[in-house]
């Protein structure tokens, strides 16, 4: 969408958003609804949940981890140095991503087993740690979820060995629509197009995944595991319960 002299950026920005919102809420309901599902599955099981995400990825995989209106019970699987861009320098989480074996002695120390459900949020779905995390988690017996841009692997190649994409290893996929290169707008006497807006839009999809999950709980009759707001009256009791009734299911809290 090129930015035009009607409207500005900004408004283009939000107009290509919203498009992009509606599109995803169309063409992945059904998917939302299967994810959701398993989402219940999981927690009516049992079982725990994990959500991973590298650079800016992680940010839509933090959003459901610990937070008012959230499952209590999602916990973030972490890679040190991938994790937002909380390295420098910063091209080093870049290329961690891309190191094979990573993802697997992840996993290996990290609490998920069999029964347990993970999210693994990666706009191209090319990079090596993605492809194996997804990989190792249906192995070792966990439902994997995919939120990702398919349009990547049909535009892209993949960076992993088997040249799969994480698309090719997951359960259920939800697809981000993000054009490849995630920048919405370009503009007279700007080189390089801008305005990314894929965090908006997985970070929708994992909030929407979430939603359908927690209805799909209440309507077998069993309460969703979700926290409140510490900054309203109550919030912090409810959250101590939730948290002390679910602490075997919950690795951020110590």
């Amino acid at each position: 969408m090129s930015a035009t002299n009607e409207s500005k950026p900004a408004d283009q920005f939000f107009d290509a958003a919203i498009g992009l919102l509606r599109r995803v809420r169309e063409e992945q309901s059904g998917r939302i609804a299967a994810a959701g599902t398993a989402v219940a599955d999981t927690v009516a099981a049992g079982g725990r949940l994990f959500a991973f995400g590298a650079g800016h990825s992680s940010l839509a995989a933090q959003d459901v981890v610990y937070r008012a209106g959230g499952f209590a019970t999602m916990n973030l699987l972490t890679v040190p140095g991938v994790v937002g861009v909380d390295v420098m320098p910063a091209p080093l989480g870049s290329a961690l991503e891309r190191v094979e074996g990573l993802a697997g002695a992840v996993l290996d120390s990290s609490p998920a087993a069999a029964g347990d459900l993970l999210v693994i949020v990666s706009l191209s779905g090319r990079n090596a740690l993605p492809v194996e995390m997804a990989m190792n988690a249906r192995a070792l017996g966990l439902t994997v979820i995919g939120v990702t841009s398919v349009a990547y692997a049909t535009e892209t190649r993949s960076r992993h060995r088997t040249g799969t994409f994480l698309k090719d290893h997951c359960d259920i996929v939800l697809d981000s629509g993000i054009a490849v290169g995630d920048a919405e707008l370009t503009a007279p006497g700007v080189e390089a197009p801008f305005a990314p807006a894929s965090t908006v839009v997985t970070s929708a999809l994992m909030q929407a995944m979430m939603a359908a999950g927690a209805g799909e709980l209440a309507g077998r009759g069993i309460e969703p595991p979700l926290l409140r707001s510490g900054n309203v009256d109550g919030g912090t009791e409810w959250n101590s319960r939730v948290m002390t009734e679910n602490r075997d299911r919950i690795f951020y809290r110590h």
